[in-house]
């Protein structure tokens, strides 16, 4: 038995195939474009090596694509022959049981799986980022941070995962709100691991939600290569650029980066598209003309109306057949959303329920320009929108959708209250969005004020 780079055992047999999978990990740790070949490599080598199988059953899973299932199963069919031919190590064992909750769509009761191999081995640092990508789709940040703490202890500088632990460990501090511990972690994940894009990329969440736009610029210039190996991940980082310069009224920038970077290829990747939606959405938001960028988004989008893999696909998949105008795949996506709410059998279907309905409700009531309809419904969905995974800056354009459509509606006091709460999440710091809103919510009330007078007088 030979171990891997993190020190952990392996049943591979071979130097070769030891040192494609240490190159898997390491690329899958960094979102590397270079994973798969990586991977292929190592199967290649040594075919019934269980964990390389489950490795790439999983891989497809996160993938958040229907058709791609297809691969995974016969991955995750590999892995269950290779176990029945010659039983797999304890750590395999792991991984294997929970591929097999998550194959069922169950992907909260495999958790539990990676929680028992990081309890026996805490240094498992594949176990600890597939355990984090899961949460992260499940929107359960709270876990994130409280799996990455148990295992911190275990950890010291010289491990070779150290720097992508802190690159996670940033990003689940960012989203439980400790902002100036996530920026340090995260600064010192990059030092340690120069191509952690997960770790930079923690980094400039924490600028989104301390609304500090022009330092977010600041830091990701001049650190394009840390994100340059990336797979789709690429164009997120991207994204988060794009997003500060939208902050800063620089518009034009946001437009350039949009066509030049985030939409460079024209992909139906659920991650390129929630990018490039939501990113749109907040441009209309803001009374700009984006042309005729919505029908591509929209073209492969009514392509996907009966994926209902992630809720958070679904969710931008239908913000862009809004966008686009596509009323017959609008009502063939939400005729499928409240099937698979009403079966709520998987976790994805639960959240589909709640709050993927609402949610779903409301982006369809917003395109049809009826604006209480879409309040009441993404008001209704507001509590609740972190079960559709994501985080707190992606989200971000919901919030600003319900907070849009009080004001449209004349829902003044509702509308503010909710752009308050989103202000207190930011340390009360008040960004470009918050204090625009603020000015149309006042110039409501002394319009308000001025009709009751006029109609007193």
């Amino acid at each position: 038995m030979m171990q891997d780079l993190f020190g952990q055992d392996t049943t591979l047999a071979t130097p070769q195939a030891l040192e494609s999978w240490n190159n898997t990990q390491r690329a899958f740790l960094a979102h590397g474009a270079s994973t798969p070949t990586h991977l292929g490599a190592t199967l290649e080598a040594e075919p019934d090596f269980a964990l390389g199988h489950i490795a790439k059953a999983m891989f497809y899973i996160l993938l958040g694509r229907k058709e791609l299932l297809a691969t995974a199963t016969e991955a995750y069919e590999a892995a269950e022959a290779t176990n029945r031919a010659q039983p797999i190590s304890k750590r395999e064992m792991y991984f294997l049981q929970a591929l097999r909750d998550w194959m069922k769509g169950q992907p909260k009761a495999a958790l539990r799986h990676f929680e028992a191999a990081l309890a026996d081995n805490p240094t498992d640092t594949l176990a600890m980022k597939l355990d984090h990508a899961v949460r992260f789709v499940l929107g359960d940040a709270v876990g994130m941070r409280r799996m990455i703490e148990a295992v911190l202890p275990a950890y010291d500088n010289k491990h070779p995962g150290y720097g992508y632990l802190l690159g996670c460990h940033a990003f689940a501090m960012e989203e439980t709100g400790e902002y100036k511990r996530a920026q340090i972690a995260g600064r010192e994940a990059l030092l340690l691991a120069p191509d952690d894009a997960w770790g930079l990329h923690a980094v400039a969440h924490v600028h989104d939600m301390t609304a500090d736009a022009a330092g977010g610029i600041k830091w990701l210039t001049g650190r394009e290569e840390a994100w340059a190996h990336c797979n789709n991940f690429r164009y997120h980082v991207w994204w988060h650029k794009a997003l500060m310069h939208l902050d800063m009224g620089e518009r034009e920038v946001v437009l350039d980066l949009y066509d030049q970077q985030i939409r460079q290829d024209k992909t139906d990747d659920y991650r390129d598209i929630s990018n490039a939606t939501s990113l749109l959405s907040r441009l209309e938001l803001d009374g700009v003309d984006v042309g005729d960028r919505w029908e591509e988004l929209a073209d492969l989008s009514a392509n996907r109306t009966e994926d209902g893999c992630l809720i958070f696909a679904d969710l931008h998949y239908l913000l862009a057949l809004v966008g686009g105008q596509r009323e017959d795949a609008i009502a063939t996506m939400m005729g499928r959303l409240h099937r698979d709410a009403k079966e709520g059998k998987s976790d994805m279907q639960k959240a589909m329920a709640n709050p993927g309905l609402a949610a779903a409700a409301g982006l369809e009531a917003f395109g049809e320009s009826n604006f209480e309809g879409a309040f009441i419904n993404l008001a209704r969905a507001n509590a609740d929108m972190h079960l559709a995974g994501g985080s707190h800056a992606q989200r971000d354009v919901f919030e600003r959708l319900t907070i849009d459509s009080g004001i449209r509606a004349g829902f003044l006091d509702q509308a503010e209250a909710i752009l308050a709460k989103r202000t207190a999440q930011r340390s009360g710091r008040i960004d470009g969005y918050a204090a625009a809103r603020q000015k149309l919510i006042a110039d409501g009330r002394r319009a308000t004020e001025r009709a009751a007078n006029w109609a007193a007088s």
